[in-house]
């Protein structure tokens, strides 16, 4: 028994070493084969227990089906290891590229007509800003020009939320705070757009919503005009409703660009809804003072910004006539896009 016992430990680890050295698959049946298959080495030993004194048999069988278990166990995780080597690429995989299973869901609409904004203002060099939806006055107002009294800072226009220190927070009215936030960090010049949730106490009717989407772009350079401003959005807004848009600049007032235009356009679809013309946007060149504020000599950079509601562009792009409908989550709706 004695010697039967000592042959254990020693013929165990060497199969144990075999098996972890198994290069693959294949190799790893033989290596089975030849340790616990039918005439392996181990059943071999086993086999002997038949030839102890039956005194001795227990504690001998008890060892070696310790052994056998332990075997056992390191083969089934070597197996899974070497089928789990064979199941990956041989060759470098992009696991960008679309995967074989249709994608469930679906963009929203307002996702879709953003991401159109986007990529026709990336075709003209550029880039897209971010910033914070809670913002200070500051950013919000005093650095846009907009004076103390403005109509547009008073709580019945826009929401304030406790905790401001040096200056009242609130939620943004607009994404013309984040073009004060990149002129404060970079030198010109900048070409930016920024598209993003704005805020505002207006829902008088199926056309305004407290919360909307609002897209604005910043371009500053040495020597940007008004015809700069004016070639731009009639790139943008044919690429995003059509070859037959027309534009027209009427005089308005902003209290951070000058002058300062409103933006109306027309199309076949503007002549379906019964209209000859639609305001769609408000621009203007950059005001002097704006400049100042972030640190920019307006004597050599001069710049344009405009800004529009992502949901004008589709309710027009889709016929829709209620811009809550974007809001409600109502798949019903949801699915026609």
């Amino acid at each position: 028994m004695a010697g039967l016992t000592d042959e254990i430990e020693p013929l165990k680890q060497a199969a144990l070493a075999d098996l972890k050295a198994a290069p693959d698959l294949a190799a790893l049946e033989q290596i089975k084969g030849a340790w616990i298959g039918a005439h392996g080495k181990f059943t071999a030993l086993m086999k002997q227990l038949g030839t102890l004194p039956k005194e001795e048999k227990p504690a001998a069988g008890k060892a070696v089906n310790a052994a056998k278990i332990e075997l056992e166990a390191a083969l089934a995780e070597r197996r899974a290891q070497l089928e789990l080597e064979a199941a990956l690429p041989t060759e470098p995989t992009d696991f960008t590229l679309p995967g074989r299973r249709r994608t469930l869901g679906r963009l929203h609409p307002l996702t879709q007509v953003t991401e159109d904004i986007v990529r026709s203002f990336r075709k003209i060099g550029f880039a897209v800003a971010d910033g914070p939806e809670v913002e200070d006055e500051y950013h919000c107002f005093d650095a846009l020009n907009t004076p103390a009294d403005h109509p547009a800072r008073d709580t019945q226009d826009t929401f304030y939320v406790q905790g401001g220190t040096d200056s009242k927070l609130l939620l943004r009215t607009h994404t013309s705070s984040v073009q004060i936030r990149v002129m404060e960090k970079q030198p010109p010049p900048v070409r930016i757009i920024v598209p993003g949730r704005v805020y505002r106490r207006d829902n008088a009717d199926a056309t305004h919503n407290p919360t909307f989407q609002q897209v604005e772009g910043l371009y500053v350079d040495k020597g940007v005009t008004a015809a700069d401003l004016k070639g731009t959005v009639e790139f943008v807004f044919k690429e995003l409703m059509g070859d037959d848009v027309k534009i027209r600049f009427r005089p308005h007032y902003f209290s951070y660009t000058e002058p300062s235009f409103e933006i109306d356009f027309t199309s076949a679809m503007v002549k379906k809804m019964g209209k000859d013309w639609l305001e769609i946007a408000g621009c203007g060149m950059v005001h002097p003072q704006v400049f100042e504020n972030v640190g920019y000599d307006p004597e050599v950079w001069t710049g344009w910004a405009f800004g529009f509601g992502i949901e004008r562009i589709a309710m027009i792009r889709y016929g829709i006539n209620d811009i809550r409908l974007f809001y409600e989550n109502d798949v019903r709706f949801l699915r026609q896009f």
